[in-house]
């Protein structure tokens, strides 16, 4: 017994190895029936699906007719559930099937493995027949070594021996490799209409309109040169439009904004609706929507994306506006009003808003709301600069009391900004009339309360009580009494708003006579003109309503000449903001409005025609030319030789110009070129010593003018003036232009000769202003701001004209020629002059400084 108890323990220990090992092989020998019995199952499943993406990718739903289609989805409709009955019949593997696969697998005969999983029936009974049957698995396990599960045995190729699934699967990678081509198809194409996949190809255009006051040319998105561009930078409030032409119809476009948030856009169908389909289809479909801020816009079709881009928005900034000058009034009252007006595209518009200092009785009852004071817009584009707007607001009945200045500018976004507000006197026109005065007090206090009416009348019944010692004038007195009896039957607000602009009309009547309704006709002619231009009215218009200008400002300049000779003090008043004006200026400038008005040069017609306005506000009429001559004393004399100064350096300068176009011409042995002119030819016959020799001898010329020089910039030290950089540098140019003579070098000369010109007029720019400044602080001008008023004005290459007077350009506001056309005749005589490829270097180098001479 104790022999047989090691014995049954060791072969217990065995069969707990061999058990252990052929575990480990039943679960990779379940999963390999599992498989050999399910895919048999599943193979049609996939090969019916596999034919089915085949069709899709290969486009065969987007070619058949409908009716083929539906049949197909139909067919494979009926493949699916006959492929999920296959699939009923799988069952799972038990462990007597395990056990026996593996003894098939591994060809052990009688067995092996199912034994060690069997027992007797009784082991209890018998105890030899127990022993036996543990022997017999005790050798029938000695035999289990070296077990393998083996390989699927699916038998498909007995199921399939034409390998049909071979060719699906070769197919199914072909049809997916095509899919991504143009003409490659959807899986969804099998379940939309027939109609649909017949559809034209849509042409997509696509553009951005920036707001028209940005003055930017619309952005094609869809042309060649921003085809490959996805990204953009629009103004704000730029507006995308995409137009679809064709296509299936059921594009969409949806934008998305940084924020993740996303909205469809309505489509807006053009034309009116047709009842063929196909016509319907043919219409264009637009997409409008505003570019806010920062976001993406896409179109699809079906959730395929058709294009896409996104947009980076630059904010549109707001306005700024600022008073450049404290507001103030010309001689004849109007208010003039100098800003500054700011904005990245130019601001819409601008108001000076006015309110009354003092707020009015709570229980008084005005007829007038505040004054209107609309700003004069600079024009789009130009940088940020000084503006001026005059208006006559003296007639208001707040003129001449104290009122709250704001100024107002508003962009075409409706971004509004206010300036620092101005606490003033509201300008108003000066009366020295006691008659007239009275007028005007009653018709203040008249305007601001309606309910004094009664007092009103009391006090004009007071001043015409006893007018034979009172009113001497019997047309005053009959105005009066007008007044006196309109007023009396004004019963509602209009009434007496009527009668508030006819006290208007008699107080200026008393105090001037017949020159406020030439005045008035000036305003009006001055009015249209400028409604004319800016509504660009035609010639014939224009030439109207100058002729209606011209006579009412000629009418306007009589009146006031003969009011200046019954009060010779008009002459002399001391306002320094006065201008100086002469009958030929203001003919001038009326026919520069007119050519420019009717040349369409709208804006620059606009300015004059202010300019004129600001002139005629400022009027002073002007002194005796011998009394103005008499004021200019050395200071006139000064630029007497500044002058000639320059005319005599341009005279050098044009002779060194010959002498060596002379030197150029006879090394090209060209004296043809030369022959037009006979001084010219003359020279022309010069040898290279002549001309060595002329050149020499306009070194002493050239050093009297640098000697002259020198003299003038003393006389100007002794005058409290400073010669400045530009005459230093004139002199400098001078004397090494000297030089260069004396060395027979032209080239050099004339180089240093036109740099001293330069010089010259730089400096005789500085003396000007220098001039104006002391002359205007010693109330020596007749010009406003201490402006001089010349007469002679210099060439553009500083050359001398009639009158031989040296005029600062930059500060003349009133032009002197009209003629562009011949400007433009000259220009284009110079550059065909440049054109010529005979033409000599020195000539060539000439006309190139005259070009770009300023």
């Amino acid at each position: 017994m104790t022999d047989q108890q090691p014995e049954q323990g060791d072969a217990i220990r065995f069969r707990f190895d061999i058990f252990r090992s052929i575990d480990r092989l039943r679960l990779s020998t379940w999963l390999t029936v599992v498989f050999e019995r399910l895919w048999p199952l599943v193979l049609p499943l996939l090969l019916a699906i596999a034919v089915f993406l085949c069709l899709s990718w290969f486009g065969i739903f987007r070619i058949v007719p409908d009716v083929l289609r539906l049949g197909l989805l139909a067919l494979f409709a009926l493949c699916v559930p006959a492929c999920l009955y296959l699939l009923l019949k799988f069952r799972l593997p038990d462990h007597g099937e395990i056990s026996r696969r593996l003894e098939k697998v591994n060809e052990l005969d009688h067995q092996p493995i199912s034994v060690q999983s069997e027992e007797l029936a009784n082991r209890t009974i018998d105890p030899f027949a127990q022993a036996l049957w543990d022997e017999h698995r005790k050798r029938m396990a000695e035999r289990i070594n070296n077990l393998k599960s083996g390989l699927p045995q699916t038998r498909i190729p007995e199921r399939d021996p034409w390998a049909v699934r071979g060719v699906i699967g070769l197919f199914l990678v072909i049809a997916f490799a095509f899919s991504g081509g143009p003409l490659g198809g959807r899986i969804s194409d099998a379940f939309r209409s027939h109609s649909k996949s017949e559809a034209v190809p849509p042409r997509i255009d696509a553009w951005i309109t920036p707001p028209r006051y940005t003055g930017r040319a619309p952005l094609f998105l869809t042309s060649a040169a921003n085809a490959e561009e996805k990204q953009f930078t629009v103004p704000q409030d730029s507006t995308l439009v995409v137009r679809i032409i064709g296509g299936s119809g059921s594009e969409k476009v949806t934008q998305t904004t940084m924020d993740g948030d996303a909205a469809d856009i309505a489509a807006k169908e053009q034309g009116k609706t047709e009842e063929n389909p196909a016509t319907a289809k043919a219409r264009p479909k637009n997409f409008e929507m505003p570019i806010k801020v920062d976001s993406s816009v896409s179109l699809s079709d079906d959730g395929n994306v058709l294009a896409g881009w996104t947009f980076a928005v630059t904010p549109d900034q707001p306005p700024s506006i600022r008073f450049t000058k404290e507001p103030s009034s010309a001689a004849n009252g109007t208010m003039e009003v100098s800003y500054e007006i700011k904005d990245d595209y130019g601001a819409a518009s601008a108001v000076a808003q006015i309110e009354q200092s003092l707020p009015a009785d709570k229980n008084a009852r005005p007829l007038f709301k505040a004054p209107e004071l609309p700003l004069a817009m600079p024009r789009r584009g130009d940088q940020p600069k000084e503006t001026k707007t005059t208006k006559d607001l003296t007639e208001h009945p707040w003129a001449g009391s104290e009122i709250r200045m704001t100024l107002v500018a508003t962009d075409d976004a409706k971004q509004e900004a206010r300036s620092e507000t101005k606490m003033l006197v509201m300008p108003e026109r000066p009366f020295a009339n006691p008659l007239a005065k009275a007028v005007i007090e009653q018709r203040r206090i008249l305007a601001l309360d309606a309910n004094a009416k009664p007092a009103v009348l009391d006090m004009v019944d007071a001043i015409t009580i006893w007018p034979e010692e009172t009113i001497k004038n019997a047309s005053h007195y009959l105005a009066l009494r007008s007044v006196r009896s309109r007023l009396n039957l004004a019963r509602s607000d209009d009434q007496l708003r009527d009668v508030v602009a006819y006290m208007w009309q008699v107080a200026r009547g008393i105090e001037d006579g017949a020159l406020s309704d030439a005045e008035r006709r000036l305003r009006q002619a001055q009015e249209a003109l400028k409604q004319a231009i800016e509504q660009g009215a035609s010639q014939e218009e224009i030439e109207k309503r100058m002729t209606e200008l011209r006579e009412a400002m000629n009418e306007y300049l009589r009146e006031f000449a003969e009011k200046a000779q019954k009060n010779p003090n008009m002459a002399q008043l001391p306002n320094p903001n006065m201008q100086e004006l002469r009958q030929e200026d203001i003919d001038k400038m009326l026919d520069r409005i007119e050519d420019l008005a009717k040349q369409g040069a709208k804006d620059q017609a606009q300015q004059l025609l202010s300019e004129l306005e600001n002139m005629m506000n400022n009027l002073q009429m002007g002194q005796q030319q011998q009394n103005q001559q008499g004021q200019q004393g050395p200071m006139k004399e000064q630029m007497n030789k500044l002058g000639e100064l320059m005319r005599r350096q341009q005279d050098l300068m044009n002779k060194t110009h010959r002498l060596e176009q002379q030197r150029q011409n006879g090394m090209q042995q060209d004296q043809g070129q030369q022959g037009q002119n006979g001084q010219e030819g003359q020279q022309g016959q010069m040898s290279e010593e002549d001309i060595a020799k002329a050149l020499r001898g306009l070194q002493e010329g050239q050093g009297k003018v640098q000697s002259d020089l020198e003299q003038m910039m003393k006389d100007l030290k002794g005058l409290g003036i400073n010669p400045g950089e530009g005459f230093g540098d004139a002199n400098k140019s001078m004397g090494e232009a000297g030089k260069a003579l004396g060395q027979a070098d032209g080239g050099q000369a004339l180089d240093k000769e036109s740099n001293a010109l330069d010089a010259l007029r730089r400096g005789g720019q500085d003396m000007m202003k220098q001039m104006q400044q002391a002359m205007g602080q010693e109330g020596q001008t007749g010009g406003p701001n201490g402006q001089q008023q010349q007469n002679g004005r210099l060439d553009p290459l500083g050359r001398q004209r009639a009158t031989g007077e040296f005029v600062d350009d930059s500060k003349n506001m009133v032009p002197q020629e009209l003629d562009i056309q011949r400007a433009r005749e000259i220009l284009e005589e110079i550059r065909k002059r440049l054109g010529n490829a005979l033409s000599p270097q020195m000539e060539k180098e000439y006309l190139e400084r005259l070009l770009k001479f300023d």
